[in-house]
């Protein structure tokens, strides 16, 4: 079994690791890069986990060590607060195939469900992520938008596929 719990401020410097190898391993998946954040300091990393009321950062473990990682942020805005955005999913390759990417996401979206007055949930995947999209899919994300030459990585132009899940009626 693979616990999963909100990150806390012990927990960063394992963020930042995980989060280095999905920039290197994965530099498709993701708007950021290996070379923006590997010269940030500590702090920067304590900061992207400090969990609030509009923001959660979770964490799967596999003993000791931090195999994956999801974020939610609620949008801050007064007319935007029923929105907010699912980010920086990332299961680490050794874990993938044990159902790891979909206990952390039905975790977070049961959290986000709790939340008062939550009625959107956003994410983005990269075209070219065809299993995360499926799992996005599989639980109720629809397709609602899609950015041409998003991103360029890898020496590629990707476009950025935009999701939603209506969590209430």
């Amino acid at each position: 079994m693979v616990p999963i719990r909100p990150l806390l401020p012990a927990d960063a410097s394992a963020y930042r690791e995980l989060r280095l190898l999905a920039l290197q391993e994965s530099p498709t998946a993701f708007g950021s890069s290996y070379e923006q954040e590997s010269v940030q300091p500590p702090e920067f990393f304590a900061g992207r986990i400090a969990n609030t009321v509009d923001r959660l950062v979770l964490g799967a473990f596999g003993g000791d060590d931090l195999v994956g990682v999801v974020a939610f942020m609620r949008d801050s805005g007064v007319k935007t607060r029923h929105k907010g955005v699912i980010w920086g999913m990332y299961v680490h390759p050794d874990w993938r195939g044990k159902g790891i990417g979909r206990k952390l996401m039905l975790e977070i979206l049961d959290r986000c469900e709790q939340m008062p007055d939550l009625r959107r949930v956003r994410l983005s995947v990269t075209g070219n992520n065809v299993a995360a999209r499926k799992l996005y899919e599989s639980l109720g994300f629809i397709l609602y938008g899609v950015e041409v030459e998003a991103l360029r990585a890898a020496g590629e132009f990707l476009p950025e596929l935009h999701l939603v899940k209506t969590l209430v009626d």
